[in-house]
């Protein structure tokens, strides 16, 4: 500590040296609360910085704001914030993959055909040769015309923006023509055509891709099984399951009205979903009228004779029947349920439209599986109305009951059968038994009339399904015979984790 030694000073000296001493302390003082008022500022200002930010950030994405967030202070605690803020939940975060930038060799329209699970497949074989030639694909026109005159849009059944932005990395899409070229259009200067069925991928690089250098604009008018199922780049295979697994994604409608049914089927318990095509449109189709009536026979054959595009007119029922080529009946599919050993309280929920002959031709299996479910039972006819007269509509919403069931049965190889199946391989290779209807109706024809006992019926049915409930393999591909082959998209392997090999 310094010493100051005391120097003679007059009176006046004296009294200036105590001034300055003041006036020094006094602007200390000063000091000091200048500093504390600005710090006060800047708190308080950073206060209101961090809130302002808050706000922003958790109304921008859920997600970004706890990372940003994590470990700064804040001046409120998190009740205040909680009771301050009242924010709405902010929208479910939309990634938005970076877009390809491709030279444009034209714009790809197309118009689907058939029911839902016809044009999803479609669509995803579209999206794969629009990205394979490097064009812009409009989103696709779905069936108007066909049995169903269902007058769905694409937007209607499926979440259009996700559609459009998840696969910005792959192909571009536009929801329709650009101004220029949608006048050309309108004046018919474009080229229609409908692709060769089952074609590979070099047909659309040097049959389609000219065209559309040449005309700019090429409408594909068919879009049913127009790409192989096999022979085809490993790229365009996985792109196929993208587009199905990912991209075709149902609005958000018919999303939370599926997982409703799903979650007051699982209330009481597991359930298997039965897709019964017995419908009026298959069994005119097919000509499939064993245990019809000689009148509603007519009826289906007059029905297959009104549709100019369902090629085959005369038809043989039994003969058909006997190949395994028909629908099973609702008798048979109650016989066959039971010799699988299937639980008689278990929940079935029926995935079909109307079942042709009603509540007649229903009665065996209702019998025999008394817990027989529809929507239209489970939900309520408010729930439904919005639904009505849309049929694709109504198919998604079965469809992703179908997903989440624990057992998944069809009685016949349709669309929707054998999409629902590859898409629950997908899901990690969930129980569906594939029917092998050929040998089922000879075994029950046996079993009926007395040849077979139930004890042999039964041991029979299990034991040619062992091995037909949806297990890892891979397809049986047959040259030249894309018909007979397994369907790409019942069994995609090439996107799914095989049991010997890695994916």
């Amino acid at each position: 500590m310094c010493k100051v030694e005391e120097v003679e000073w007059g009176m006046g000296s004296r009294s200036r040296v105590e001034k300055l001493k003041n006036a020094m302390a006094c602007r200390s003082r000063m000091r000091v609360w200048m500093k504390r008022g600005m710090a006060s500022v800047l708190v308080w200002t950073s206060c209101v910085l961090f809130l302002t930010c808050y706000m922003q950030l958790m109304a921008m994405d859920q997600t970004w704001a706890p990372m940003l967030l994590k470990g700064l202070p804040s001046c409120f605690s998190h009740s205040d914030l909680s009771l301050s803020l009242q924010l709405p939940p902010p929208p479910p975060m939309l990634v938005r993959p970076p877009k390809r930038v491709y030279k444009n060799n034209g714009y790809l329209m197309i118009s689907c055909n058939g029911g839902l699970n016809q044009m999803r497949a479609a669509i995803c074989d579209m999206v794969s040769i629009a990205r394979y030639l490097n064009v812009t694909l409009i989103v696709p026109e779905l069936d108007k015309t066909s049995f169903w005159a269902d007058p769905s849009e694409f937007q209607d059944i499926f979440d259009l923006d996700h559609f459009i932005t998840s696969l910005r990395d792959e192909v571009r899409i536009l929801k329709e023509l650009p101004p220029r070229l949608k006048t050309r259009v309108g004046l018919g200067m474009f080229y229609s055509l409908p692709p060769v069925s089952w074609s590979n991928i070099s047909y659309y690089l040097h049959q389609i891709l000219p065209l559309l250098q040449k005309y700019k604009v090429v409408h594909l008018n068919k879009t049913d099984a127009r790409l192989a199922n096999n022979g085809l780049p490993l790229e365009i295979q996985k792109l196929r399951c993208r587009v199905n697994f990912n991209a075709l994604r149902f609005t958000s409608q018919i999303e939370e009205l599926g997982r409703r049914v799903v979650k007051i089927l699982r209330e009481k318990g597991p359930f298997l979903v039965l897709h019964l095509r017995y419908e009026m449109d298959m069994l005119a189709f097919s000509g499939c009228t064993h245990g019809c009536t000689d009148e509603e026979a007519k009826e289906l054959t007059r029905m297959r004779y009104a549709y100019p595009w369902w090629k085959e007119k005369i038809i043989d029922s039994n003969a058909k029947r006997r190949e395994g080529l028909c629908p099973l009946t609702p008798e048979e599919t109650a016989l066959i349920l039971s010799a699988l050993g299937i639980d008689r309280n278990v929940q079935i929920y029926i995935a079909a439209g109307q079942i042709y002959g009603g509540e007649r031709r229903m009665a065996s299996l209702a019998a025999a599986f008394p817990n027989l479910v529809r929507k239209e039972t489970l939900l309520e006819p408010s729930d439904l109305e919005f639904f009505q007269n849309h049929t694709s509509q109504m198919a998604a919403l079965d469809y992703l009951v179908a997903l989440e069931s624990d057992i998944f049965v069809p009685t016949y190889d349709g669309n929707m059968a054998k999409v629902v199946e590859g898409h629950r391989r997908f899901l990690g290779f969930k129980k569906t038994i594939q029917l092998d209807r050929r040998l089922l109706v000879n075994l029950v024809d046996e079993y009926r009339n007395g040849s077979l006992s139930w004890d042999e019926f039964s041991y029979t049915v299990k034991e040619a399904h062992a091995y037909r409930m949806g297990i890892p393999n891979r397809r049986v591909v047959i040259p030249d015979r894309p018909k007979e082959e397994d369907y790409f998209y019942a069994n995609p392997h090439e996107c799914l984790q095989l049991l010997d090999e890695p994916l």
